[in-house]
């Protein structure tokens, strides 16, 4: 069914490159934020820009939601 998942992940390196991309070919993407230690949206980057904890999200055209995640480095163990 159109719209019904949500939550997706596309993981990129620089959040803000990838943004402008999708942006560029007409998607609409929201502005970039993290979170704070109460687990709120707060606009921006990561203050400290720690992989794992940069977000923009958007739809595709069938109304799934997507969240860019932006990884610059990888947590230990993982390739």
């Amino acid at each position: 069914m159109p719209g019904s998942v949500q939550g997706l992940m596309l993981i990129v390196y620089d959040i803000q490159s990838a943004r402008a991309e999708l942006i560029g070919h007409g998607v609409d993407v929201s502005e970039v934020f993290h979170y704070d230690e109460g687990h709120h949206a707060v606009p921006g980057p990561e203050p400290e820009g720690r992989s794992y904890s940069t977000w923009a999200s958007f739809s595709d055209p069938d109304g799934n939601g997507w969240l860019l995640q932006e990884i610059k480095t990888r947590l230990p163990g993982r390739v």
